[in-house]
């Protein structure tokens, strides 16, 4: 009976022990299902889906692949919403990203009266101090604000060269923008003439490395124009302007408009400027073009609010009278005409008298024909000497009585016409002023205009055929680098600089040709070169390497002492490392011992479009900021 109690009694705990384990991990599973299931629906509520749940009792485990680290941080505080933060166990992983791309450096260069503004990203290993420096000597000693912010990447291969350009270009324009990547350089600026613009434009493009793109946005102040004056010419060669002015692009082209209807072919230079009488410029020259063009020949000077209009010899009168009558009433009011039908010439007359000034493609100067006395001879030789060269000129002019009136000035204002040709000639009658020739000047036809109808006033008559030649220009006949590199290998063909034995001092023979290359140099401008020194294969490598570089530095110092730019050229030593010759003759040795010049080409590398903006929103994405680190290069420095 005891003993059956104390089986029963046994029982009764076994089976209540079996009940509570299963209850209790009925529980467990309960809470570990709905622990699951509550943190997995508020993760995908947030668009989580990458996230994977799991359970152990009370722990949850977060697993799954972030896609970076602020949504792997997101998942664990909605986790930590749902149940208690310390029971979530995390397991997730972010995503591997890609290496941050370099940054696009950039520089904006701000310039005027106060100074220079540097704004923008550079590579930290740029010198900045070194560069400033750069920008001073540029600009003669104009204050420097540095606001650049530095990344600690590798700088582009043309980030150098387009740099070293924007400084250069800086030095010639005190009031600009310059912007600075790598392969580009992009030019706002203004100039005070339309002649600085143009020499600027075209050192720039000529000084431009190979692989560095130049865009040029340089802008002039209109030129004030006095008198304004236009003038058209209809005769046997066609219709051409020998000056035209314009107060608008607007009024430049109706004029030339007009002037292509009346026959003109080919390009017209028309200046814009400053200096119009009235707003109806415009409107008065068509009028004025579309009346010599039913004429058929002849002229019309327009001087300021003057017109004047020169019918040809032998003009029918009655179509003479029809044209002025109908421009006279038509012209806006301010504009006065003088219209003029010269009778035909009667060759019964006595020979007219001239004086005539030649000025030969040499530079030598002759005047001959008449003059009103010795005085104003020797007046008209001391202008033509403070015009040209003194012993240029030759004077065979003769005195003569019964000149016509205002013979003495019109001899003087030809000689100053012929001051603005590189050849030609002027031939004064007492009718009229004929002027012909060639310039390099594109102005100069409109130059000699103004003059004759400023001094002649805008009814007198002048015959003017000036033509431009660019191969007189001195602005775009500028050697090329290139040609500046063949000429200076073309000194040194048959000679060569010369030292001392055994040092860096220039010897006579090489001082000679030291010379000549300066005054190549001089024509050149300021272009890229490296002067490179050589030796031959006795002595010591390292002896001949600095005796090489030596010898370079001391070709720069002479050339400075000859007055030559020397920004732009570096001295280099090669030592024995780059023979031309065998070195185990005399005279292959002597052939190693050389100064060499050659221009300084960056590497080809890819252009890279960028921006300032781009430039801030790298840094703000953790690009790294560098200190000013290491010194810049030789090349970075010049």
């Amino acid at each position: 009976m005891r003993l059956s109690m104390i089986f029963a009694t046994a029982g009764a705990f076994a089976g209540a022990a079996v009940l509570s384990a299963l209850a209790a991990g009925y529980a467990v599973t309960a809470v570990e299902d709905g622990s699951r299931h509550a943190v997995r629906d508020a993760l995908y509520s947030r668009g989580m889906d990458w996230a994977e749940v799991g359970t152990n009792g009370l722990q949850v485990f977060l697993a799954g692949t972030a896609p970076d680290e602020a949504a792997r941080f997101a998942a664990l505080s909605v986790a930590g919403t749902v149940v208690d933060v310390t029971r979530v166990i995390d397991q997730t992983v972010v995503e591997e990203t890609e290496p941050l791309a370099p940054p696009q450096f950039a520089i904006e260069i701000l310039r005027n009266e106060r100074g220079i503004s540097l704004i923008g990203l550079v590579p930290a290993t740029l010198d900045r101090q070194a560069l400033i420096e750069e920008i001073a000597r540029a600009t003669d000693g104009a204050p420097v604000a540095d606001l650049l912010e530095a990344a600690d990447y590798p700088a582009p291969e043309t980030w150098r060269p387009a740099l070293h350009h924007a400084v250069r270009a800086l030095g010639d324009l005190p009031r600009s923008k310059i912007s600075v990547s790598a392969g580009h350089v992009a030019v706002t600026a203004m100039v005070d003439s339309a002649g600085e613009k143009r020499r600027i434009e075209t050192d720039l493009a000529r000084g431009s490395p190979e692989d560095v793109r130049l865009a040029l946005d340089i802008s002039a102040p209109r030129p004030v124009i006095t008198p304004f004056t236009l003038r058209l010419v209809i005769d046997g060669r066609g219709a051409r302007f020998d000056a035209c002015s314009a107060d608008t692009e607007q009024a430049r082209d109706r004029i030339v408009h007009a002037a292509v209807k009346a026959g003109l072919e080919g390009r017209a230079d028309c200046v814009v400027g400053m200096g119009v009488p009235s707003p109806k410029w415009a409107r008065a020259v068509e009028l004025s073009i579309d009346a010599l063009a039913r004429l058929g020949a002849g002229s019309v000077t327009l001087t300021d609010a003057d017109i004047a209009l020169l019918a040809e010899p032998g003009t029918d009168q009655a179509l003479f009278d029809d044209v002025v009558g109908a421009l006279d009433g038509a012209l806006p009011e301010v504009f006065a005409l003088d219209a003029t039908l010269p009778p035909p010439p009667d060759e019964s007359d006595p020979e007219a008298p001239e004086f005539i000034a030649t000025l030969s493609p040499e530079g030598q100067v002759l005047l001959r024909g008449r003059v009103s006395s010795a005085r104003m001879r020797d007046t008209a030789t001391s202008l033509a000497q403070a015009r040209f060269a003194g012993d240029a000129v030759h004077v065979t002019a003769r005195v003569a009585e019964e000149l016509p009136a205002g013979w003495s000035m019109r001899v003087l204002l030809g000689i100053e016409a012929l001051a603005h040709l590189d050849s030609g000639a002027v031939r004064v009658t007492p009718d009229t002023i004929g002027v012909r020739g060639k310039s390099g000047r594109k102005e100069a036809g409109t130059a000699i205009a103004q003059l004759l109808a400023d001094r002649l006033g805008s009814g007198a008559r002048y015959d003017l055929d000036v033509s431009y030649v660019e191969q007189l220009d001195p602005v775009s006949q500028l050697p090329t680098p290139e040609e500046c590199e063949a000429r200076i290998a073309a000194v040194q063909d048959e000679r060569k600089i010369g030292f001392e034995p055994g040092s860096a001092r220039v010897d006579g023979t090489g001082a000679v040709i030291l010379d000549e290359i300066a005054a190549i140099l001089k024509e050149c401008g300021e272009i890229r070169m490296e002067v490179a020194g050589h030796t031959d294969s006795q002595g010591r490598e390292e002896m001949n390497a600095r005796l090489s570089l030596e010898r370079a530095r001391a070709v720069l110092d002479e050339l400075r002492l000859r007055r030559v730019l020397t920004s732009g050229l570096e001295a280099e030593g090669y030592g024995e490392s780059r023979p031309i010759a065998d070195n185990d003759t005399a005279e292959g040795r002597e052939t190693n011992r050389r100064i060499e010049f050659r221009l300084i080409r960056p590497e080809a590398a890819p252009a890279e479009q960028t921006t300032l903006e781009s430039t801030a929103d790298t840094v703000e994405k953790g690009a790294g900021t560098g200190a000013q680190g290491q010194d810049i290069t030789d090349d970075e420095q010049d």
